[in-house]
């Protein structure tokens, strides 16, 4: 009996191990995503910096676009919209990986993961702001203008409010399970988890935070101070993560 239970045992293992073999393309992928994530989050922090932040007003955006051509949409979070469809694959990945450990828990991760991406997508002002940028320039009347200027505060309104807020909200919690979920993993290490559960848990107390009373960034710089250390952990989550994804896709079969 029990020499037949270990049979099964085996062969139920060696399926496993196939099943995880046919994913080796996903996990490779997923890898080298998640290390384009970084480079896009680097030099979108360096443009930032050269140019300063994306501007806060509707006729601020007009003006960037008007002035800076082709790196306004440098500016204007298209780098984040690339970053977000990369993220697609690295999550299935981690999720392909991860779903045994706790099949339940990863599947709301993977639901809150891809409404928080469609929210991202809805709330993205870069290609309205571009389009309204341009009609706001060719406006002959100072109604079509205000016309033109109203939209765009509506836009903004939604990337402000609840669309913008709820995408990284949901993204946030979801990127807290996988991270938790890393910690029963024989594949991720401690620090990957560690590194996934600060990013997030920080980025819920950014700025305009939700969960934070807005005085509590006044006059303070912490509001910034979030967003940097938020930064790093993610880096570190990421580039972990990757390095573990990658590892897998070069296993050879029967041996994940």
């Amino acid at each position: 009996m029990n020499d037949h239970n270990s049979k099964r045992l085996s062969l139920d293992n060696e399926k496993e191990n196939d099943q995880d073999f046919r994913w080796k393309w996903l996990y490779k992928i997923g890898g080298v995503s998640a290390l384009i994530i970084i480079l896009l989050w680097i030099i979108e922090g360096v443009i930032i910096i050269a140019m300063g932040p994306p501007p806060s007003t509707v006729i601020g955006w007009f003006m960037l676009f008007e002035e800076h051509g082709f790196l306004g949409f440098v500016n204007s979070f298209l780098l984040d919209i690339v970053a977000v469809v990369l993220m697609v694959p690295v999550f299935l990945a981690l999720y392909v990986v991860l779903r045994r450990v706790a099949a339940s828990f990863m599947a709301i991760a993977a639901i809150l993961m891809l409404v928080g991406i469609t929210l991202t997508f809805a709330a993205n002002v870069t290609f309205s702001m571009f389009y309204l940028s341009n009609q706001y320039a060719a406006a002959a009347t100072d109604a079509q203008r205000s016309l033109y200027t109203s939209v765009g505060e509506s836009i903004l309104a939604n990337f402000n409010g609840t669309g913008g807020t709820m995408s990284y909200i949901l993204m946030s919690i979801a990127g807290l399970i996988i991270s938790i979920v890393m910690l029963r993993s024989k594949y991720f290490s401690k620090a990957a988890a560690c590194a996934g559960i600060l990013a997030n848990a920080i980025q819920l107390a950014e700025p305009p935070g939700p969960f934070v009373p807005v005085s509590f960034y006044e006059n303070m710089g912490i509001g910034f101070l979030l967003v940097a250390i938020s930064g790093v952990f993610f880096i570190a989550w990421y580039i972990l993560s990757a390095r573990t994804l990658l590892r897998l896709g070069r296993l050879k079969e029967k041996t994940i």
